[in-house]
C-alpha cells in the first residue's frame, strides 16, 4: 500500500464551510425545539384546569419543526394558519371540542390565539393534534395519527369533536377517503349537539384542487362541504394548486360559484 493512501482525506475549503453551515442549522434547530418544548411544559403545568389552550402566553412558532419530505410536510404560512385558527374560533362555546387533523401550523396558531386571548374570551373544552409526526409529542394535546388506521384513536374522541380542520398528506384517493372516515368517526352528531347556529361540525378541509370532485360530492357531501374561494399559501411554496373547502362561509371566503352574479 503506497504511503499517500494513509494520508487524511482533506476537505476543500468550501466544503468544510457547507459542513459547518449544516451543523449550524442542526444545532440552531435543537436550540428551537428544546425552548419550545419548555414553553409547552410551562403552558401544560399552569394551564391545567383552565379550558383549552390556557398557558403562559410564550407564542409558538413551527421554526423548530423542519419540514419532512416523507411526511408529506408542507407548512401554511403564518397568514393562511391564523385564518384558519380564527374560523376554528370563530363563535366557539366553552363545551365545544376542536380537532387538528395534519395540520400542525393550524394547531401552532390556535394556541397562539388562545393565549393571547384576555381571561374573559370563550375557549374551547379541549383541543387534539392528531398527527403523525411525533415530534408534536411536546404538545400534550397530541395524539398520534396513522391515516392508514382510521379509527385507532383514544376512544374519547368518538362522536365527541364540533371543529374539525383537516389535510390529508397525501393526493390519493385511499388517504383522501381515510381521513374522511376519521373526520366522521370523531364528529358529534348535530342531534347530540347543544343548539347552536350554522353547520355542525364546522370543518374545513384543505387538499389539491384536483381532488375536488371526491372532497365535495362523495366524502363530505352529506356534512355539506363545498369548494370556497380561498386558497391557502404555503410558507415555502407549492406546485399543486390548493384548495379550502368547508361547510360554511365566512368574511374570509364564500362558496365558488355563489358570486359569480
Amino acid at each position: 500500500m503506497a504511503d499517500s493512501d494513509d494520508e487524511p482525506i482533506a476537505l476543500s475549503s468550501h466544503a468544510l464551510a457547507a459542513l459547518q453551515e449544516f451543523y449550524g442549522e442542526r444545532d440552531a434547530h435543537a436550540d428551537k425545539f428544546q425552548k419550545l418544548k419548555v414553553a409547552a411544559e410551562q403552558q401544560q403545568h399552569q394551564g391545567d384546569g383552565a379550558g383549552a389552550g390556557a398557558g403562559v402566553g410564550v407564542p409558538l412558532s413551527m421554526d423548530a419543526f423542519t419540514e419532512d419530505w416523507n411526511e408529506s410536510q408542507f407548512w401554511y404560512s403564518d397568514e393562511t394558519a391564523m385564518l384558519f385558527a380564527r374560523q376554528l374560533l370563530d363563535g366557539v362555546r366553552e363545551d365545544e371540542v376542536v380537532a387538528v387533523v395534519s395540520t400542525p401550523s393550524v394547531f401552532i396558531a390556535l394556541n397562539n390565539l388562545l393565549n393571547a386571548a384576555d381571561e374573559e374570551s370563550p375557549r374551547p373544552k379541549k383541543m387534539y393534534l392528531l398527527e403523525h409526526d411525533r415530534r408534536f409529542a411536546v404538545f400534550p394535546e397530541f395524539v398520534f395519527y396513522d391515516f392508514q388506521q382510521p379509527v385507532k384513536l383514544p376512544a374519547e374522541l368518538k362522536g365527541s369533536v364540533d371543529r374539525i380542520i383537516c389535510d390529508p398528506p397525501f393526493l390519493s384517493e385511499d388517504c383522501q377517503t381515510k381521513t374522511a372516515l376519521t373526520v366522521r368517526w370523531m364528529s358529534r352528531p348535530a342531534t347530540a349537539a347543544a343548539p347552536r347556529s350554522g353547520p355542525h361540525p364546522r370543518l374545513i378541509v384543505c387538499t389539491g384542487e384536483r381532488m375536488e370532485a371526491l372532497v365535495t360530492q362523495k366524502l363530505y357531501r352529506l356534512l355539506g362541504v363545498r369548494t370556497t374561494t380561498y386558497e391557502p399559501r404555503h410558507a415555502h411554496g407549492l406546485s399543486n394548486v390548493f384548495y379550502c373547502y368547508a361547510n360554511f362561509q365566512c368574511d374570509a371566503w364564500r362558496f365558488r360559484g355563489d358570486d359569480d352574479g
